[in-house]
């Protein structure tokens, strides 16, 4: 079998998990949230503040999160009151869909309404698997520049949604929105682009609405 048979296999079969993961959450009435990006992005920031708005609104939440080594982002997001449980994949550079199936077996709590699944800081990898999500976003930081999208386009062909982070160090990064936007267009046109800031707050909250199910 050649090396790319193989990926092709791989990824098929981890679609088939990812597909029946999906099935299984549906029916749960859970929507699970894939967040992708770079290392560094703010990610970890900004879902601590979304699982606390959801703790304080009474919302049904949990996390997963995923890295190479440490329990360092769970013990974090664990202070929003939050479920949280890590994902510690040593080594490998991204999550797959039976890993996220093992790690919820027996322990996602009964009527979670929202799962947020933190995929290792890496563009590359994590954009190929489905991971059984409702909803993939990909974030970037103003502190990464503009061609981001253009660098990894596979990332942000296949995302739902993009979110911008750390926007309250814009101007000191001298980052260009419209460069950004731009850029984001020319890989995939139409896609909805929320700015947001762990810091300050801004467009958390909008970002909160804007994954919530329907019914919440």
């Amino acid at each position: 079998m050649s090396l790319v048979e193989l990926r092709t296999a791989v990824l098929a079969k981890n679609d088939d998990l990812a597909a029946a993961l999906r099935a299984d959450l549906t029916a749960a009435g859970t929507t699970a949230v894939n967040l992708l990006s770079s290392p560094g992005s703010g990610k970890t920031a900004l879902l601590e503040h979304l699982l606390a708005r959801c703790v304080e609104r009474g919302i049904p939440v949990a996390a997963l999160t995923g890295d190479l080594a440490t329990e360092n982002d769970a013990k974090r997001l664990a202070r929003s009151g939050a479920p949280v449980r890590q994902v510690v994949t040593d080594g490998l550079c991204h999550l797959e869909a039976d890993l996220v199936r093992d790690h919820l077996d027996g322990w996602l709590p009964a009527g979670t309404r929202l799962l947020f699944v933190e995929n290792v800081g890496n563009l590359v990898c994590p954009a190929s698997y489905d991971l059984g999500e409702s909803l993939r976003i990909v974030l970037a930081s103003v502190t990464e520049g503009e061609d981001k999208p253009e660098k990894y386009p596979t990332a942000y062909r296949w995302a739902d949604l993009v979110v911008v982070t750390k926007v309250d160090l814009a101007a000191a990064c001298a980052f260009d929105e419209q460069a950004f936007l731009d850029s984001v267009t020319g890989v995939h046109p139409g896609i909805e682009v929320i700015a947001t800031s762990a810091r300050t707050g801004q467009g958390v909250d909008a970002l909160l609405e804007r994954v919530l199910p329907a019914d919440l």
